[in-house]
């Protein structure tokens, strides 16, 4: 068998575990926020105040859908919209108090779970993951993520958008 194949199938299994983790640490929040709107909420935790098309551009999405998403962001109060400073004819999304906890506590329930599992391992398991899963990241453009204690930039490192931040 192809080793491309094998890999393949182990990955996918293993994004199978993980969109599950996701949707576990998601739970609390299902009623009021969707799997999109809560990436939203990420970028924004991210990289702060956002224009609606370049939020809509990195989460791939109409500006239209874009609009909505965040209309309902707003009415859960969650995120809100202000003048750009540095243009003010330009409205910037960012989060509200409510939206960055709501980020921070659902982080922190994936990060627990996923520590379960990964304390499953042996030693030496886990320092292969580690190296295997860093250059898949690597393969892939994807930033890596937060440090336990919050240090690095990205929240859950889901995107990583440079030009955003200049919004």
């Amino acid at each position: 068998m192809d080793d491309v194949d094998v890999v393949t199938r182990a990955v996918l299994t293993a994004s199978r575990l993980l969109v599950a983790v996701s949707a576990r640490s998601l739970a609390e929040v299902e009623e009021r926020l969707t799997l999109p709107q809560f990436r939203m909420l990420v970028v924004l935790s991210t990289h702060g105040a956002t224009k609606l098309v370049t939020l809509a551009d990195v989460l791939q999405v109409a500006p239209s859908t874009a609009m909505r998403m965040v209309d309902r962001l707003i009415a859960a109060g969650l995120a809100d919209r202000q003048t750009n400073p540095g243009n003010r004819r330009e409205t910037v999304l960012r989060l509200t108090a409510e939206g960055r906890r709501t980020v921070e506590d659902v982080t922190a329930r994936r990060r627990a779970e996923i520590a379960a599992i990964v304390e499953r391992l042996a030693p030496d398991r886990r320092a292969a993951l580690v190296d295997a899963l860093t250059a898949f990241n690597e393969a892939g453009g994807e930033p890596l993520a937060p440090a336990a204690d919050g240090a690095e930039p990205h929240p859950l490192g889901w995107v990583d958008l440079p030009a955003v931040r200049g919004a």
